[in-house]
């Protein structure tokens, strides 16, 4: 068995989620969740990919490579911003007396 179609993935966050609200309704809250790591991944991935791009760089262009990878290297380095698994995506209102705490 073959599967001919193609996989759909959704662009935008989910229309239905309330951040206000998000256990109002749980499963776009759980959509919401699954878009949001989605994301994280196809930008870490994106991150490697053009570390990649870096390293090939560097190598071939050995002493000029401060010149020549100047472009690739701004890329990289706006791609990493706030990339990774942190607490930057969290609905601050959900974990809002663990952030009075700290």
């Amino acid at each position: 068995m073959v599967f001919k179609g193609k996989p759909t993935f959704d662009v935008t966050p989910p229309d239905d989620f309330d951040p206000s609200n998000p256990y109002a309704d749980p499963v776009a809250m759980l959509e919401h969740r699954e878009w949001l790591v989605r994301e994280k991944m196809v930008a870490i991935e994106r991150a490697k990919l053009l570390r990649e791009q870096l390293k090939q760089c560097y190598r071939t262009e050995g002493v000029n490579h401060i010149k020549n990878c100047s472009g690739l290297v701004e890329k990289y380095l706006s791609s990493i911003k706030n990339v990774g698994w942190g607490k930057d995506t969290r609905i601050h209102k959900l974990y809002s007396d663990t952030a009075e705490q700290s």
